[in-house]
């Protein structure tokens, strides 16, 4: 009996040792940069976080003039702002293996305006990412870059080419699958957290939780010099969930909407690079772009109410925008960024374009085209950066009315701003 319950124990440490998971420990770096911005405008702009965040010039906002006959306009002027806001923290991890799995994975915050007037340290990144021996395939899993916004023009101000660029981080689990001689694939699924569409509330992740999530499918094909990417943008969401129903005659009813907002965004990236030069190009056909960063939105196209059921129908505006940015040398560096975005109107004519149509409203959503061009020069010295950039923004304001596809009637008029920008920036 002995002797069997030995044999029985030994062919058990046997199997649990073919199956134990040889352990290996994780490396840390810790890593971040003290960053300071000095920034002046030649006129109010649409920005955020200290202004730091330049979406576009203001408007005219024309003002009648103590004692006089004439106007002038209250947005014009020059006005500045130094502040050390976006210096950031972050903890990488790597190395760490179970087994044939290998870990690592990333937590990174900065000093940000979340409310009030104290900057608060706020999440940025945080995600793991997964690959196994001999597999193609990663999974990230976490808070990290939008794939469509990752590959950034040439600059440094803070908002890195938006409203041109998509910009853009959202916990999402993406797979990237190697599929040899240079191609790859990668497939996302999102939840909008930080960036959000506007709607009939507002901003507000609400329209979006109560639908799909959000998808991307992309290609990408890489060589010595050349990176190419094309890929697909979904967004499902519901932007009404309910209405009140005054088509009745119960003045406290409310109807269930049936109804979703479904858009679809492709985009282009090329980049060439040989030696210190470095070229980049993005183009995006963005429908209701706004969770990008993108001067974008949509409206209802129809509105059809049955009992206390109302089934709505949306179209998105199409907005599109590309940059193309160079950058050269290493410890003296050039660069610049040329970016242009234009309305194109939304896909479908709207019910009514003055009270169901929401754009952005992180700038002037009289905005139909813009312009900008952004030279700039750098120092490297080791781990110390000083640069100075020349943004000239210009931005097409419409007025009138909105038509059917949501397009201004009335004249059109441009307007620019001088920003100039000096940072300084210290890497640890």
């Amino acid at each position: 009996m002995k002797k069997g319950i030995i044999i029985i124990a030994a062919a058990l440490l046997s199997v649990s040792s073919a199956f134990a998971q040889e352990e290996k420990p994780a490396h840390f770096k810790l890593y971040g940069f003290i960053r300071n911005y000095l920034t002046a405008d030649s006129r109010a702009v649409s920005a955020g976080t200290e202004d730091l965040y330049f979406y576009m010039p203001k408007g005219h906002d024309y003002k009648n003039a103590y004692l006089t006959d004439g106007k002038f306009d209250a947005n014009d002027g020059f006005n500045w702002r130094f502040v050390s806001l976006t210096t950031r923290l972050g903890l990488d991890v790597s190395a760490y293996k179970w087994g044939t799995m290998g870990i690592s994975g990333k937590v990174e915050a900065d000093f940000y305006y979340l409310s009030g007037s104290t900057p608060t340290l706020r999440l940025r990144q945080a995600f793991v990412k997964l690959n196994w021996d001999n597999s193609p395939v990663s999974l990230t899993i976490g808070q990290s870059w939008h794939p469509m916004a990752a590959d950034m023009p040439h600059m440094n101000n803070l908002e890195t080419g938006a409203p041109f660029n998509p910009f853009n981080r959202s916990p999402q689990l993406t797979a990237d699958v190697n599929l040899g001689s240079g191609f790859s694939l990668t497939a996302s699924l999102m939840y909008l957290n930080h960036y959000l569409p506007t709607g009939p509330a507002g901003k507000s992740k609400d329209y979006y939780k109560y639908g799909l999530p959000e998808a991307y499918l992309g290609f990408t094909y890489k060589n010595n010099h050349f990176t190419g990417k094309v890929g697909l943008d979904m967004v499902n969401m519901r932007p009404y969930r309910t209405v009140d129903a005054h088509w009745v005659n119960t003045p406290d009813a409310t109807a269930k909407v049936k109804g979703m907002l479904t858009t679809f965004s492709p985009f282009v990236f090329v980049q060439y690079t040989n030696g210190m030069f470095q070229l980049r190009a993005k183009s995006i056909l963005a429908q209701s772009g706004e969770h990008m960063n993108l001067l974008s939105g949509y409206g209802v196209a129809t509105f059809d109410p049955i009992g206390l059921e109302a089934n709505i129908k949306y179209t998105p505006m199409q907005d599109w925008a590309s940059f193309v940015s160079f950058q050269y040398g290493k410890k003296f560096q050039v660069m610049a960024m040329l970016g242009y975005m234009k309305q194109l109107g939304t896909t479908k004519d709207l019910y009514d374009a003055t009270n169901m149509f929401w754009m952005n409203n992180s700038a002037d959503v009289h905005i139909q085209q813009a312009f900008r061009a952004t030279p700039t020069v750098a120092w490297n010295l080791g781990k110390f950066t000083v640069s100075l950039e020349y943004n000239l923004t210009a931005a097409e304001f419409g007025s009138g009315a909105r038509n059917m596809r949501g397009m201004f009637t009335g004249d059109k008029e441009w307007i620019l701003n001088h920003r100039f920008i000096c940072m300084t920036k210290f890497n640890f």
